[in-house]
C-alpha cells in the first residue's frame, strides 16, 4: 500500500443508494472530527473577540439537535411526543432563544460534546441503514413541505459542512497570536 489518499465513498451494507448516503454522512463526520482535534476544552464557550459569532460548544450542539430533528421527524415520521427519552436527555435546550440566535450551551468538556454527536449519529445510521432504496425515495408529506429522506440526508451532510467551516474559523481566530 501507498501513502497516496484514496477519495472513495464506500458504501455500507445493504442498499447501495442508502449505503452511499452514509458514506458520504460519514466522510463529513471524519472531516468535522479532524477540524476538532486542536480544539480544547475551555475553547467550546469562546467567542473570538473581533467577531460577534456563535460558539464552538453551540454548533456543535446545534449540529446534533439538527440531525436528531432531521432524522427523526423526516425520515422517521415521528412527532417529537413519539422520540425516543434520549433525546431529551441528550438534547434539552431548544436550538435557538427568543431573538433567533442559536441557543447558548452550558461550558462542557469537548468530550461530551463528541459524545452527543456519537449518540445522534448512531441513532441516524441505525434509522437510515434499515431503509431500503424505495424507502429512501419515499416522499414523506409532512406540514411545511414534502421531503424525501434520500434529500433529508443530502441536507445533513451540507449542513455539517457549512458549520464545519464556521468551527474551523472560530477555532482559527481563537488561536491567532
Amino acid at each position: 500500500m501507498t501513502d497516496r489518499d484514496r477519495l472513495v465513498l464506500e458504501p455500507s451494507a445493504g442498499a447501495l443508494q442508502v449505503g452511499l448516503l452514509i458514506a458520504a454522512l460519514e466522510d463529513g463526520r471524519r472531516r468535522t472530527l479532524r477540524e476538532l482535534e486542536s480544539v480544547h476544552d475551555g475553547m467550546l464557550g469562546m467567542r473570538p473577540v473581533a467577531l460577534p459569532l456563535h460558539t464552538i460548544g453551540q454548533l456543535l450542539y446545534h449540529v446534533a439537535l439538527i440531525e436528531a430533528d432531521w432524522v427523526l421527524s423526516e425520515i422517521q415520521e415521528l412527532p417529537p411526543t413519539a422520540w425516543p427519552e434520549w433525546v431529551e436527555a441528550e438534547l434539552p435546550i431548544d436550538v435557538r432563544d427568543e431573538e433567533g440566535r442559536l441557543s447558548d450551551i452550558p461550558a462542557e468538556p469537548v468530550e461530551r460534546a463528541l459524545a452527543r454527536l456519537a449518540r445522534v449519529r448512531s441513532h441516524a445510521l441505525a434509522a437510515i441503514g434499515a431503509m431500503d432504496d424505495v424507502e429512501l425515495h419515499r416522499v414523506r408529506s409532512l406540514p411545511p413541505y414534502d421531503v424525501t429522506p434520500a434529500w433529508a440526508i443530502h441536507h445533513l451532510v451540507q449542513h455539517e459542512a457549512e458549520h464545519r467551516g464556521h468551527i474551523a474559523l472560530i477555532r482559527d481566530l481563537l488561536v491567532q497570536p
